[in-house]
């Protein structure tokens, strides 16, 4: 329950807005001029803009101010956690000046494909939809409402902003229009990232600590680490003190997070993420390579069959499902696992929660390859341009015009703010040289479930910024703040950073350090190979393939004779006709080269 001191903050708080918000209805939005004026190219385009922005705002102004909030419907294809909608105080704000509120709903036991699937076939649509790989159906159904009118309309700054010219240009669909926007991984100001929000292979740090903090640079080494520890520690106690096995790794292959046992050949061969291939570039023509055929491929997968067969490796890997894993990570038992850190990142709340953080429970990312020496591309420096999925607006919509006004203000910064710092005096305070920061009470609030329902409204797939905000001083996300990302950490969490002498997550990993924008122009190959279907030949052959790596990888893991069955797999991948998939892969490869020269 809030204390008094909090709610009337809130009520202050809510009053302090409201009269902004009237302010800027008469004299345009500081921050959405701010945001258009980023890409603008001369006075002239700032002047444009900041007017653009005014009137963009007056609309929403004009509705917050005669009370008249209009409820829209949000589906995104990912779990998800619901907050109290209609009974949520920073949603309420949010709605007060945009008149929109949003009702957010998730996907719940099905695949992303069966829930699109039923939408469609149900004929009925919510108002704005992220439809994650079912983005393409949705297109195809005619069921999505263009953006290219809104974007060129200059009534929505900072979404015709918020990707370059050439770079919506990417987001084009065959009939030539843009249908939606990818809102991870973008940077405003200066970039600011603390986390590693890509794969890695991951370790308790509690065991960093019990070995002294090793350095761990090769599959080999790490799997050696788990062994011994378990061994030293087969069990280890729960949140209730109650004593459980401990689990050295495990693993996912579910559904298309199937990734978290596939695709690690090219992170051990060195390369960056481009997701269903290798692109080979040194001192030659980019090349279309197949990770999964490869000699590091063989000898991670030989690995893990010996892991498995030590009992290492857990034995329910091949059939649990998503919230089967999520949970077995939460109860703190498991040591290791390879996954992409915003697959999992939740289990940290619970961490804090239930005080497995003062354990050491929480996970520290490491950069492996397969040989000693080798440079790693785990993290991903600069941002990665998502054009397979995003934020859509259905034809279902009563009212496009304030959809997109809705869309465009979840880049004002002061709304920016509230969704993701939350309110001022309550949410984090502000220091004398004007920098945000959070006290530890405040950060067991915003872990705190009930709290985070009631009273956050983080909006998570709506347009974002990482970066710097508006001020210069801030970091458009609380877990990119310098002070406060290091102040948040659990002790252990602290020993560990301090002992590798690490700043940040990316520290740790020690990847190269590149901007792939500028050395990977057709970075990353997976944002095409997403939106691949059995319409081509390419296509069928990336089905097929998927379908058997799901099927036959988890049987090499598993098997008495690795060598044989990994002949049976090669045979079983070879009838997909995986060249076909390649070919037009590098057909795109090629496409994306000659389109940056």
């Amino acid at each position: 329950m809030k204390s008094k001191t909090v709610k009337k903050l809130l009520t202050l708080t809510m009053s302090a807005i409201l009269t902004v918000g009237c302010l800027t209805g008469c004299g345009g939005n500081a921050g959405g001029a701010d945001a258009g004026s980023t890409a603008a190219s001369d006075d002239g385009g700032d002047a444009a803009a900041a007017d653009d922005g005014a009137a963009a705002d007056d609309g929403a102004d004009e509705a917050a101010a005669s009370g008249d909030i209009v409820d829209f419907t949000f589906f995104g294809g990912m779990p998800g956690t619901e907050i109290n909608s209609g009974n949520n105080e920073i949603q309420d704000l949010i709605a007060e000046k945009t008149g929109v509120r949003l009702k957010e709903t998730w996907l719940t036991g099905q695949t992303v494909s069966e829930a699109i699937g039923s939408i469609i076939a149900s004929g009925t649509y919510p108002d704005l939809i992220d439809g994650g790989d079912g983005c393409v159906d949705l297109y195809n159904e005619g069921v999505l409402v263009p953006w290219d009118e809104y974007l060129e309309s200059g009534k929505y700054p900072n979404l015709t902003n918020y990707y370059t010219e050439a770079e919506w240009d990417q987001f084009r669909q065959d009939d030539g229009h843009i249908y939606w926007c990818n809102v991870f991984q973008n940077t405003k100001g200066e970039p600011t990232g603390t986390t590693h929000n890509d794969e890695a292979f991951w370790v308790q740090a509690r065991v960093l600590a019990w070995d002294n903090y090793p350095e761990i640079k090769t599959l080999d080494q790490y799997f050696d680490l788990l062994e011994r520890y378990a061994e030293a520690n087969p069990k280890v106690k729960d949140a209730n003190g109650n004593e459980m096995d401990v689990i050295p790794y495990t693993c996912l292959c579910d559904d298309w997070r199937y990734f978290c046992i596939e695709n690690a050949p090219q992170f051990l061969d060195g390369y960056p993420n481009d997701g269903s291939v290798i692109v080979d570039f040194d001192g030659k023509d980019p090349t279309i390579v197949d990770y999964n055929t490869t000699e590091t491929a063989k000898k991670y997968f030989k690995k893990l069959n010996e892991e498995y067969a030590k009992g290492i490796v857990d034995k329910d890997f091949g059939t649990q499902k998503y919230d089967d894993y999520i949970a077995k990570l939460s109860n703190g038992n498991v040591l290791g696992m390879c996954d992409q850190y915003w697959d999992f990142m939740q289990i940290n709340d619970s961490f804090r929660n239930t005080g497995l953080e003062n354990e050491g429970c929480n996970y520290v990312p490491l950069g492996l390859t397969i040989e000693e020496g080798m440079e790693n591309r785990w993290h991903t420096y600069g941002d990665t341009l998502n054009v397979a999925s995003g934020i859509a607006v259905t034809t279902d919509c009563s009212d496009p015009d304030l959809a997109f006004s809705f869309l465009n203000a979840m880049l004002d910064q002061d709304i920016h703010n509230l969704r993701f710092w939350g309110v001022e005096g309550v949410d984090y305070l502000v220091d004398d040289d004007g920098l945000f920061y959070r006290t530890d009470e405040i950060r067991a609030n915003i872990s705190d479930p009930k709290y985070r329902a009631d009273h956050l409204c983080f909006y998570s797939y709506l347009p974002q910024y990482g970066g710097t905000s508006d001020d210069g001083k801030n970091a458009n996300l609380p877990e990119e703040q310098p002070s406060e990302f290091f102040n948040g950490l659990a002790k252990p969490m602290q020993d560990c950073f301090t002992a590798y002498g690490a700043k940040t997550y990316p520290d740790l990993i020690g990847s190269v350090k590149e901007d792939v924008n500028a050395t990977h122009p057709w970075f990353p190959m997976w944002s095409f190979s997403n939106n691949l279907d059995t319409s081509t030949e390419g296509g069928v052959a990336w089905t097929k393939m998927g379908e058997t790596k799901h099927e036959w990888l988890p049987k090499v893991v598993m098997s008495s004779n690795f060598d044989s069955e990994w002949e049976n797999y090669m045979k079983a991948y070879n009838d997909c006709k995986p060249e076909d998939f390649l070919a037009e892969m590098q057909e795109e490869l090629d496409r994306r080269v000659a389109a940056n020269k």
